[in-house]
């Protein structure tokens, strides 16, 4: 018998042409869940300044009388002093133009329309940028602005069970959250097997995290191994950030402009900038953001962190 039977029926290409074909939206493989705009708490700005007013550190803000002690029979007097040139932060722009031919968008534009997809990656992609720019701006990041004594070094490049303790000895004031690379997840859950202590999970932001001493670890590509969001090799060095978040508690927070014309949330705006002679639409996308840290230990990093270490458990 033929094993390839010619079939004097329609073909398969051919009866495409009738058939409705089944599609998704447009899929951007560099879209992350931006895990630090989500656990870190924001203050919308009235306008695009924030000072942060500290006071000046010292063992003890007053000194009181206390009513058992024998040798002191005078209230103290004093006052609280603040710092005289405060911190002022501004907020950064980011900022892209998105063009979109009418003729496309008027023509193909079922069942998704053309002219909101493109401004939805437009702003997703506005956003990854904003997600890297929280921690590694020059000016607000969160890796630049770790106070001296708050940066821990690992103590042996692996990232251990005792060097996130000695982060939580820095931050120990109601942390809330870990950040760190992938990679560097892995290779704290592969010291945390080594050492039969597999840390447990908790549901949050829509996911699911390790968690140490009850604080998730989140992850990001933002704090790169090596310089690099993908590392080529297995080895390569990164950091892990410890952060307390919110106004309430001295931590750090998240700084947007509120009440943006065209506004798409927050600190987020889009406008549209007119329809040239070749009939292509243009519109601006601006996204307002910084970060501020309320004070020196709502902070901490664990550097140069191995993600290379592997083990052989069978032997």
């Amino acid at each position: 018998m033929p094993t390839n039977p010619e079939i004097n029926a329609l073909g398969r290409d051919a009866a495409t042409q009738l058939a409705d074909v089944n599609k998704t939206r447009p899929q951007f493989g560099a879209l992350t869940p931006k895990y630090v705009a989500h656990a870190l708490e924001f203050k919308g700005l009235d306008s695009g300044i924030y000072r942060v007013n500290r006071v000046v550190e010292k063992e003890s803000l007053l000194d009181a009388l206390c009513s058992q002690d024998p040798h002191k029979f005078v209230i103290p007097q004093g006052f609280v002093e603040y710092e005289k040139q405060p911190r002022e932060l501004h907020l950064s722009s980011l900022s892209t133009i998105l063009n979109v031919d009418t003729k496309i968008a008027d023509v193909y534009s079922s069942p998704y329309d053309q002219t909101q997809e493109q401004l939805s990656l437009a702003i997703e992609s506005l956003r990854e940028r904003q997600e890297s720019q929280l921690i590694n701006s020059d000016d607000y990041g969160l890796l630049k602005n770790v106070a001296d004594d708050q940066r821990v070094q690992t103590r042996n490049g692996r990232p251990t069970p005792d060097d996130l303790d000695e982060l939580l000895a820095k931050v120990w004031k109601e942390p809330s959250f870990f950040l760190a690379h992938p990679r560097a997840i892995a290779a704290f859950g592969r010291e945390c097997t080594r050492r039969g202590v597999p840390p447990p999970t908790v549901s949050a932001l829509g996911g699911v995290f390790i968690t140490w001493r009850g604080i998730p670890l989140l992850p990001t590509d933002k704090l790169f191994v090596d310089g690099l969001k993908k590392p080529r090799g297995k080895a390569g060095k990164t950091n892990i950030l410890l952060v307390r978040t919110g106004e309430a508690k001295r931590g750090v927070v998240g700084l947007y402009q509120a009440g943006l014309t065209g506004d798409q949330g927050r600190g987020l705006s889009v406008r549209f900038r007119g329809i040239d002679d070749n009939g292509v639409a243009s519109y601006l996308l601006s996204l307002y953001c910084s970060a501020a840290v309320l004070a020196d230990d709502a902070l901490a990093v664990l550097e140069d962190v191995e993600v290379g270490d592997y083990y052989d458990y069978a032997n």
